[in-house]
C-alpha cells in the first residue's frame, strides 16, 4: 500500500512539472493596461499591443489541418500566412531596434517557435513604443533606403491585423474556431 501510495504521489508531482514546464507563459494572453497618458508612442504601443492579442488568439490551438487550410488553391494557407505575419514581426521590432531588415530565415521553425518570435517580436517593440517620446526615430530600413514609422502604421501593423482576421475565418472554415470566451473590444479573457 505504501509503494502504491508514494507511486501516486510521484506521479502526480511528474505530471505538476511537466504541465509546468509545457505552459510557457506567452505575451498577449490579454492586453497589458492601457496607459495613463496619450503620446504618440502609447498610441503605436496600444496598436502593436492589440495586434499581439489578436494573433495570440487567431493562433492559440491551431492544428496540423488548420495550418494546411486554404480557403482556394491558389491562396496562402493558415500556415504560410503565420509566416507573412512573422516577416512582418521583424520588421515592426526591427524599425523600434533601429535595426536593418534583413531576410530571417524561419524555414527550420516549428509553427510554436514562430508563434512564439511573433508574439516576443510584438511585444518587445510595444514595450519600447511605450516609452518613447519621439517614434518618428524608428524608420523602417531597407539597405539605404529608410521609411518614415508612419508607413509602419499603413504597412506592417494593418497588414498582420488583417492577416489576423483571414487566420480567425480560415480556422472557423476549418472547423477550429477561436475561443467564445475572448473579449476582442476589452482585450481579455472570461473564465
Amino acid at each position: 500500500m505504501k509503494v502504491l501510495l508514494s507511486l501516486l504521489l510521484l506521479l502526480s508531482i511528474a505530471i505538476t512539472n511537466a504541465q509546468d514546464l509545457d505552459v510557457e507563459r506567452l505575451p498577449y494572453y490579454e492586453i497589458p493596461p492601457y496607459s495613463e497618458t496619450f503620446t504618440a508612442g502609447t498610441m503605436a504601443a496600444r496598436m502593436v499591443d492589440a495586434l499581439g492579442f489578436r494573433f495570440y488568439w487567431a493562433s492559440d490551438g491551431l492544428r496540423s489541418s488548420d495550418l494546411e487550410y486554404k480557403i482556394v488553391d491558389d491562396s496562402r494557407s493558415t500556415g504560410e500566412t503565420i509566416n507573412h505575419i512573422l516577416d512582418l514581426s521583424y520588421v515592426i521590432v526591427n524599425s523600434t531596434l533601429k535595426r536593418p531588415n534583413d531576410n530571417e530565415d524561419a524555414s527550420e521553425m516549428s509553427f510554436n517557435e514562430k508563434r512564439r518570435q511573433v508574439l516576443i517580436n510584438l511585444k518587445t517593440a510595444a514595450d519600447i513604443l511605450r516609452t518613447s517620446d519621439n517614434i518618428s526615430q524608428f524608420k523602417i530600413i531597407f539597405g539605404d533606403n529608410e521609411i518614415p514609422f508612419w508607413n509602419q502604421v499603413n504597412g506592417p501593423i494593418a497588414d498582420a491585423i488583417w492577416h489576423c482576421g483571414q487566420i480567425a475565418s480560415f480556422r472557423r472554415a476549418s472547423g477550429n474556431p477561436i475561443s467564445p470566451k475572448v473579449n476582442h473590444f476589452r482585450g481579455t479573457v472570461s473564465n
